[in-house]
């Protein structure tokens, strides 16, 4: 068996692979400061919600954009004598091909693989977390950067705590643009206005990668992931060829299989 971290600032992502087929994910905020100890009580329960222990595990394979825990889960996993790969520039299999490889995030290059592995190249990958990040999948399989936009949760989160009147608001997208009280109206300004954002970003970003590679932007494979990809507002962002949640999680099991020689990923095609 086999256990994915996705260690991102807001959550931890933990997906239980056996044989190569995703049987179960959970999530637990981040705790950046936490200790070892305590983050290995953070992971012990949830392995038990699906009746799984340290124990049972045969390796563990972790993107981390978060020092500290990526500290935690060495340690952790030194201390239960079990084979851990950290996904990084190094070892994760694809040419880097921007002005410092080491500085890109761990989740944005797995993010890569996964797009080239299991979607085809020339790719785009949109991930909508704390940041929503576009990254680029050159047609050879070379990751050649992206874009960095500011999370939609932690802007309204701004919103609320700059502002002495206005609320924190339910993510979901209004009917009208034209909001009639205030609540109506930052939905419309966050979710609406956001859709454009990654709407019209993704639609430069496609050109541009479709210019640099000689094929058309219909050609370019576009995915949308991350925790606010399963949001019903994503569905109305143009150009999106697939939603795929968890495809982190099966970045870091085809990772595993190509460097670390565990069971390939399980598409579940016929």
């Amino acid at each position: 068996m086999l256990l994915a971290l996705d260690i991102g600032n807001t959550n931890i992502t933990v997906g239980l692979f056996r044989a190569g087929a995703l049987l179960a994910t959970r999530r637990a905020a981040t705790e950046p400061r936490a200790t070892p100890d305590e983050f290995e009580l953070v992971l012990t329960g949830l392995l038990n919600l699906d009746d799984v222990g340290l124990a049972d595990l045969d390796s563990i394979v972790a993107a981390s954009v978060v020092p500290g825990i990526t500290d935690a889960i060495e340690v952790i996993a030194e201390r239960h004598d079990r084979p851990l790969l950290i996904a990084s520039a190094g070892t994760v299999p694809l040419a880097v091909r921007v002005d410092r490889p080491g500085d890109v995030g761990a989740d944005r290059l797995v993010n890569a693989l996964a797009a080239a592995r299991l979607y085809g190249t020339p790719a785009v990958v949109a991930d909508f977390g704390t940041a929503t990040t576009f990254d680029c999948v050159a047609a050879d399989g070379a990751y050649v950067g992206g874009a960095i936009a500011p999370g939609l949760d932690l802007g309204l989160e701004a919103l609320a705590a700059r502002t002495a009147k206005l609320p924190r608001v339910e993510l979901r997208a209004p009917e009208r643009a034209i909001g009639r009280d205030t609540a109506a109206a930052i939905q419309s300004g966050a979710v609406l206005g956001y859709q454009a954002l990654a709407s019209g970003l993704l639609e430069r970003v496609r050109t541009e990668l479709a210019e640099a590679n000689g094929v058309r932007p219909g050609d370019i494979h576009a995915i949308a992931t991350g925790g606010l990809s399963r949001a019903p507002w994503i569905r109305a962002v143009r150009g999106f060829d697939a939603i795929d949640p968890e495809l982190t999680l099966k970045g870091l099991a085809i990772l595993h299989a190509e460097v670390g020689g565990g069971e390939p990923l399980e598409l579940g095609l016929s």
